[in-house]
């Protein structure tokens, strides 16, 4: 005589209650990541800006001025490729922020990381750093800079 097989496998409620499960986690962690790589591409511009600075203090001890290290010689505008890069991440492929000098003349420099629009920082503010190692960044993207002396936000 023949036995009859048990059947195993999954309910449909089973996989039911394990999609519920899962879209739960990922409600709860996709902001989460969301905001950590907001924030570790604000750092990569952090880290690009103070670097800008590094390169334009270079140049002021060859040409006892700031002035003219903008693309093709002016004193605004995306840097001159032979003092820094206009894009950060410097190293990536996909770059968030297009660097740029605000102001440059003989005794002073102001720099500025913008997000590039449309791109994932979209809307997240433009960060600001000076010759005198003032640190801005306009965190509510309203022209409204939140001004500190050591670190960003």
């Amino acid at each position: 005589m023949m036995q009859p097989r048990s059947q195993s496998g999954f309910t449909l409620i089973e996989l039911m209650i394990v999609i519920v499960i899962l879209g739960i986690l990922v409600g709860i962690g996709l902001p989460s990541y969301q905001r950590q790589i907001l924030r570790s591409n604000r750092a990569d511009a952090q880290a690009a800006l103070l670097g800008f600075a590094q390169a334009m203090e270079r140049r002021f001890t060859q040409n006892y001025s700031y002035e003219a290290s903008a693309a093709g010689g002016a004193d605004t505008g995306a840097p001159d490729p032979t003092v820094y890069p206009s894009q950060s991440p410097i190293d990536g492929n996909d770059p968030a922020y297009n660097l740029s000098i605000q102001a440059a003349d003989d005794t002073g420099f102001t720099i500025r990381a913008t997000p590039i629009a449309g791109g994932r920082q979209a809307g997240d503010g433009f960060l600001e750093l000076d010759s005198l190692g003032r640190r801005a960044w306009d965190a509510n993207n309203d022209n409204a800079l939140a001004t500190t002396e050591f670190t960003w936000e």
